[in-house]
């Protein structure tokens, strides 16, 4: 269980990508910890009304970001990405542009406003193919598809920022984020996620769930992920804003340590909502490795951070609460 955090004054904070996923329940967090926030988002892929009460609202670019940041912000929270792995693949050219490209354009507003402390929302992504399990921060870096790179070369970005500017950052990487957090939740559009794309096979939304192989070497034969509840994702920015160093970089990984298994998630599924959820096996896809977990003890040592809602089935039945209120409203 993660010791409590003190912040002794309210905040002011700045959270690009804020109507997103991610990027809203940690908006949310930050109201209820009495922290002043404003979110810039352009709604290419967030929700108006995923920005949580409180918060005042900037529809916007991320590269037009030095119009509104100011000195009286303390922080600036990163979330404003494109995270589609295959759509990297197929437009890295918009990879590039948005992830990169509006990144530097943020550092540059940040140094022109004086806001000097940066919590980045990374991914586990940049570590390609791992060579060994959990996977640390000291494991060799080599992304697999624009998406993971594109991530990684923000990270040396923001290296070089706090080597030359004395930036205070803290990049937090991960690989599955899921569950819900009051009226927020996952909501892709294509979903691509394997816990919604279940539930909507729960909620008739779809026939099956395609298995993409049932041969690798892990105790039921299907592929085991790393997943993290969004709110501890949450309390793990908090946190990374009181660890910021200024002139540091610091790199930390997230996740419960140990994974779950396409076919645990499916049984969890079924388990909770009481629905029948029929399974296609499908060839394996290329590139995916067997196992994918992230070592999250840097973040214990650095942040005092450790996951409080590390059960599957308490992540499932929050991702399915929010599916049928979503399923519901229409």
């Amino acid at each position: 269980m993660s010791s409590p955090r003190t912040t002794p004054v309210p905040r002011k904070y700045f959270v690009t990508g804020g109507a997103g996923y991610v990027g809203s329940v940690v908006a949310a967090h930050l109201l209820e910890a009495g922290h002043e926030v404003t979110v810039l988002d352009d709604l290419s892929t967030g929700f108006r009304e995923g920005v949580p009460a409180g918060a005042d609202f900037i529809e916007g670019r991320i590269q037009d970001a030095a119009k509104w940041l100011d000195p009286s912000y303390d922080a600036v929270l990163h979330f404003a990405a494109s995270s589609q792995v295959g759509e990297s693949v197929a437009k890295p050219e918009k990879y590039w542009d948005n992830n990169v490209g509006g990144s530097m354009a943020l550092l540059a507003a940040m140094r022109s406003a004086g806001v000097r402390t940066l919590v980045f929302s990374s991914t586990a992504a940049t570590y390609g193919e791992p060579v060994s399990t959990p996977i640390t921060e000291t494991d060799p870096t080599a992304p697999t598809s624009p998406y993971g790179a594109t991530k990684l070369a923000v990270d040396h970005m923001i290296s070089g920022e706090c080597t030359a500017h004395g930036l205070a950052a803290v990049s937090l990487r991960y690989f599955n984020v899921a569950g819900a957090y009051g009226s927020c939740g996952e909501r892709h559009d294509p979903e691509s996620h394997l816990i919604p794309l279940v539930l909507q096979v729960a909620l008739g939304e779809r026939e099956a769930i395609s298995v993409f192989g049932e041969d690798y070497p892990t105790p039921d034969g299907t592929c085991v992920r790393d997943y993290i509840h969004v709110a501890d994702l949450a309390e793990a920015h908090l946190r990374a804003l009181d660890a910021a160093t200024g002139g540091e970089h610091l790199i930390c990984n997230l996740g419960n340590g140990a994974g779950f298994s396409v076919r645990e998630v499916i049984e969890t599924v079924r388990a909770v909502t009481g629905h029948p959820v029929p399974e296609v096996v499908a060839p394996r896809r290329g590139g995916d490795p067997a196992v994918l977990v992230a070592s999250a003890e840097a973040a214990r040592d650095r942040l005092g951070w450790t996951p409080s809602r590390a059960d599957l089935a308490g992540i499932v039945t929050d991702a399915w609460a929010f599916a049928r209120r979503k399923e519901n409203q229409g």
